[in-house]
């Protein structure tokens, strides 16, 4: 790697987090999102990735973050460009795109048009991201390893946006201990009647906690013809990965799909500060609200298993604003809710209702993780598939 900007860490860099600050301890904890995240974006934004051209990916990221309002990263990505202009000159379409044409203005370059079209669409309206605005893209001559670097880069970018905008939070927050922990009175759980038990599925305003398939929209890759690499990395990354469409579709991108399920695995697994249940609780918040089914089956499913009950999950998928069964419940659903939707508004008063809540600041950056990681995770399955319910269902 011979760029410059690719020495640093961007995300502590973009907060800013100065080594020996509160926020920077909390973050340095999670060293393996910190790798990983890092990982993703070399992966991503390398000249040599066999994606789309460098300055369509620049573009595709000022895009993102101008529209999530994440200031640091753009001037980032827009002094990227600037860098990237001498060695490979923008096109008249490309500069006007930079600063900020609309895509309508864009007529002289389709294939420009319909990569900011669909950067935009899924920034802004990931549901919307349905299998005819991703067509759009091969019909505009983008190959599908192009479109599935594409579709992993601007899910990517969204997760980067929640992650600087929750530690640039956190930092304004302050240390541990400005506010006295609140705590909910110690009560027995009763399983409210009206809901089936644990483990029978959920089916509430379109959502469900039933085992759902996904079927990809691109051709997926043939075990056959993979290579070497693309074998390796669907096997570290799950153990049914070369039976799933989702990882036989991503590992079009081998080394961008290793660096994401690190990222993942780093952030929902590692030991200690939030509860496994309550990183599922804050990802079925994030999909319940961006509108994606299949993930919030999975991960309503996962805190079924995990917390016993289901409670929270109805209430979450009938409307997740007024979702909680206690105050700390409550607490992680708003910040989810925030984060998710306006990221740039985020700031010190929503982490405060959660430390308030009896959230340390290790949780609250887990929270902040999950809540990330499904910015990526939802704009991946909602754009690149659909889910497949079992036969009978629909």
């Amino acid at each position: 790697m011979t760029d410059s900007t690719l020495s640093f860490d961007l995300v502590d860099a973009s907060v800013p987090l100065a080594a020996g600050s509160a926020a920077h301890a909390v973050r340095h904890q999670r060293d393996k999102v910190v790798a990983a995240t890092q990982g993703s974006y070399e992966a991503l934004f390398d000249a040599a990735l066999s994606g789309p051209p460098l300055a369509e990916r620049l573009l595709a990221a000022l895009a993102i973050a101008r529209s999530a309002g994440s200031t640091a990263l753009q001037a980032h990505y827009r002094a990227r460009l600037d860098a990237l202009a001498p060695l490979s000159p923008l096109s008249m379409e490309q500069q006007a795109a930079a600063d900020g044409a609309p895509v309508e203005a864009l007529a002289g370059d389709a294939r420009l048009q319909a990569v900011l079209a669909f950067t935009r669409t899924l920034t802004d309206r990931p549901v919307e991201g349905d299998r005819e605005a991703l067509l759009k893209l091969p019909a505009a001559g983008l190959s599908t390893p192009e479109v599935v670097a594409l579709a992993q880069l601007i899910a990517f970018v969204a997760y980067q946006v929640r992650v600087v905008a929750g530690l640039q939070a956190l930092a304004a927050l302050g240390s541990d201990g400005a506010a006295p922990a609140v705590q909910d009175p110690a009560a027995p759980f009763v399983h409210p009647a009206n809901l089936p038990p644990p483990g029978e599925p959920l089916r509430i305003a379109g959502y469900t906690s039933e085992t759902l398939g996904w079927k990809a929209w691109l051709p997926v890759i043939d075990l056959a013809q993979a290579t070497p690499e693309q074998v390796r990395v669907l096997d570290t990354s799950h153990p049914k990965a070369r039976t799933s469409d989702y990882y036989l579709l991503l590992v079009h991108q081998p080394r961008i799909l290793q660096e994401r399920a690190t990222v993942f695995n780093a952030i929902m697994y590692a030991p200690g500060g939030l509860s496994r249940a309550e990183r599922e609780l804050a990802s079925a918040v994030v999909s319940r609200v961006n509108g994606c089914v299949y993930c919030a089956s999975v991960h309503a499913q996962r805190f079924e298993q995990l917390a016993r009950r289901n409670d929270v999950i109805a209430q979450v998928f009938t409307d997740p604003h007024t979702a909680g069964t206690t105050v700390r419940e409550r607490a992680i659903v708003q910040l989810s809710i925030a984060l998710t939707r306006e990221p740039a508004s985020l700031g010190a008063q929503q982490l405060q209702a959660a430390r308030a809540a009896g959230l340390g600041d290790l949780e609250i950056l887990d929270a902040i993780h999950a809540v990330a990681i499904f910015a990526w995770a939802n704009r991946l399955m909602l754009n690149l598939g659909e889910p497949v319910y079992a036969a009978g269902r629909a």
